[in-house]
């Protein structure tokens, strides 16, 4: 069976469409920046090389610093999936990424957002 093609999909041409989701809803580039960083453990610098470097997910994910324990705490609902009901996979860490940027665009708060 082959891999979802979100797998190789480069990494620095979704962030935009992130970012236009928050900015459409009154939120910063700033922050989707920071959740990345809370999920992933990259600092800003760091992210941004990775954006350039025009790397996929599957090593965005894999090179990543830190995946911060804490996301295993993330729930809800995206592309119709309860994200704590998937096994353990890069597509959940994708998913991840998806529901804190949900969470940003719905406007909640980033120290709720990052306590979970």
């Amino acid at each position: 069976m082959s891999q979802p093609k979100i797998y190789t999909m480069a990494v620095n041409k979704v962030y935009p469409h992130y970012v236009t989701k928050v900015e459409k809803k009154g939120r910063t580039q700033d922050e989707v920046d920071e959740v990345i960083s809370w999920l992933t453990g990259y600092d800003i610098k760091t992210l941004h090389q990775q954006l350039n470097a025009d790397v996929d997910f599957e090593t965005f994910f894999a090179e990543a610093p830190r995946l911060n324990p804490s996301r295993r705490n993330i729930t809800g609902v995206i592309c119709g999936v309860r994200v704590e009901n998937m096994e353990e996979s890069l597509m959940k860490e994708i998913r991840y990424l998806d529901k804190l940027i949900d969470d940003v665009a719905k406007g909640k708060s980033l120290a709720t957002i990052l306590d979970k």
